[in-house]
This record gives structure tokens, C-alpha cells and sequence, in this order.
């Protein structure tokens, strides 16, 4: 076996999200997985070290968010209108993703396989939540540059991620979003 898994990893950076929508500039799922784990990460410190909730470990957290789009370098973004449309799509989707998660898994020297599968299977029960609150934070802060460069196309966008996010009742987002988000609207000078 050639170990392809790193090299397909690699390959994130040509997989564009937002395929639907005008964009004022193009996000892939590498940059998209950056700014998730960089989000996931500052989500558990917040829970474990401002609210004093139990969290796991910050560093898992991150990591998870990293590996947490790898199934699309084999099936693309299936942009969430078709993704979510109903309950069936919704489940053969997952199923689609697990298959090409599995895939990839296979690609791993077998030795590496247990240390990669609750990262691109999503399936860890303790970090799931605080990787699913930071990719709709991410998907939220990218709504809000697209409208700081004036693309309403993203308006709708905007209030749906809203809507969501406070609709997760996770406290780590809502001090998030209360204490740290306003800047992301701010140009370079203003920061």
C-alpha cells in the first residue's frame, strides 16, 4: 500500500465550499478546517477555563476540527441546501461520508488507523459538539466578510448561521459570540 491518505489531506485546499453562492472570495476546506480548529480550540477553553464547565481536552478538540471535512476530498461540499433538504438525503449523505471516511482510514499504515478514525469519522461523543458549534461559528464569520465586502448574497446566510448557532444552547458559543465576535466585522485599521 502507498499510505495516499497524507497526500489526499494535501488535497483540501482544491475542494471550494459555498459552491451556491456568489463569492467575493473563494474558502476551501483546508482554510475552512483551520479556522474551525483555531475556533474549537478557543470554544473549550472557554468552557473549561472561563465558565469552569467540563470539557475535553482543547488540543482533541482542535485536531478533531482539522480532520472534520476529511470525507469531502472524496465526495466534494455538497452545499447544505441539498445536504439538509430531508430527513432521507440527510442520512444517505452521512452514510456517503462514512463510506469515504472509511476509505481514507484505509489508506493509513494499519498501525495509524485507531489514532485517525474518531477524527475523520466525527464520531467522538465528547468532542462532536464543540467541532459541530465551531464549523457553524466558522460558516457565521464567513457570512459576516462576505457582507463587510458588500455581498448581500450572504444575508440570508448570515441570519440562518445566527439562528443556529444560538439555537445549539452551548454556553462556550454564546460567550463566544457575545464577547468575541463584533471584531470579525472590523477592517485591519479598526483591529
Amino acid at each position: 500500500m502507498a499510505n495516499e491518505f497524507y497526500a489526499l489531506m494535501g488535497r483540501m485546499r482544491y475542494i471550494t465550499r459555498w459552491g451556491l453562492m456568489r463569492n467575493t472570495f473563494s474558502e476551501n476546506i483546508a482554510e475552512h478546517s483551520h479556522i474551525t480548529a483555531v475556533l474549537a480550540h478557543s470554544l473549550a477553553l472557554i468552557r473549561r477555563d472561563i465558565l469552569k464547565l467540563p470539557t475535553p481536552d482543547p488540543d482533541r478538540c482542535a485536531v478533531a476540527a482539522l480532520y472534520h471535512d476529511a470525507s469531502e476530498i472524496l465526495t466534494g461540499d455538497l452545499p447544505t441546501p441539498i445536504k439538509y433538504y430531508n430527513p432521507e438525503i440527510k442520512d444517505a449523505y452521512k452514510q456517503v461520508e462514512k463510506i469515504a471516511g472509511n476509505r481514507l482510514l484505509d489508506m493509513l499504515p494499519p498501525e495509524l488507523r485507531d489514532s485517525y478514525e474518531h477524527l475523520v469519522l466525527e464520531d467522538d461523543p465528547e468532542v462532536e459538539p464543540l467541532v459541530k458549534a465551531a464549523d457553524k461559528l466558522s460558516a457565521h464569520i464567513k457570512c459576516l466578510e462576505e457582507q463587510k465586502a458588500g455581498n448581500t448574497e450572504f444575508d440570508s446566510a448570515a441570519g440562518q448561521t445566527w439562528d443556529a448557532m444560538r439555537a445549539m444552547n452551548r454556553p462556550e458559543l454564546d460567550w463566544f459570540l457575545d464577547n468575541c465576535l463584533a471584531p470579525f466585522t472590523l477592517n485591519l485599521d479598526q483591529l
